[in-house]
């Protein structure tokens, strides 16, 4: 239970952070968002991301079998990356109307 609440915790503050600087370096404020599901399926799958190219039938499929298989608790933990790139954004947005241009 408590690997469960800290793994939680380390993936929203890696996420956050990662998207933080992402965000400040690209100016674009929601790009990990969307960047995020790929992320996860690459965390996910084990396959060569040049499988996908190669390989793709069995790459997806591959990757398709793992996705649904995940348990609850992976689930919980991935869903609170999400979180942390989504609260990096709203983060981002409020910084820059306070007239952070640096943001």
């Amino acid at each position: 239970m408590i690997q469960l609440v800290v793994s939680i915790v380390l993936y929203f503050v890696i996420f956050f952070g990662l998207s933080f600087i992402l965000n400040m370096l690209l100016r674009k404020t929601w790009l990990m968002s969307f960047i995020y599901p790929i992320i996860v399926v690459i965390i996910i799958d084990g396959i060569s991301t040049f499988d996908y190219l190669f390989k793709p039938s069995e790459s997806f499929s591959t990757a398709y079998d793992k996705i649904i298989n995940l348990t609850v608790v992976d689930i919980t933990v991935l869903l609170s990356g999400l979180v942390g790139t989504i609260v990096s954004g709203i983060v981002i947005r409020m910084l820059r109307k306070s007239g952070y241009q640096m943001f």
